[in-house]
């Protein structure tokens, strides 16, 4: 048995993910550019809106682990586009002959 170790961030990591999502960004395309969970980000602007939010106080999250993740969730989401992107050229293609 494995225990999980639950994910803990910055105030101003929390506090930038709900600066997305007040500036016009879905919670869903936030969350998939930030690596978190869509219900954690919902959470977070509940909490901003309540003056209730939050940072991690024993474990800081460094800049590069940010980074990291961030690129970690755009990499997962390209690799979902350019699946896509193939079996749709196949499927025009075999369409198409």
């Amino acid at each position: 048995m494995t225990k999980t170790v639950r994910a803990r961030y910055t105030l101003e990591f929390k506090e930038e993910a709900v600066r997305l999502v007040t500036g016009g960004q879905s919670i869903a395309a936030a969350a998939r550019t930030l690596g978190v969970v869509e219900q954690t980000l919902f959470n977070w602007v509940k909490a901003e809106r309540q003056g209730r939010l939050k940072g991690a106080d024993s474990k800081v999250v460094s800049a590069e682990q940010m980074e990291i993740s961030r690129l970690r969730a755009e990499l997962a989401r390209v690799k979902m586009e350019r699946d896509i992107l193939g079996k749709a050229t196949a499927y025009f293609a075999k369409a198409q002959s």
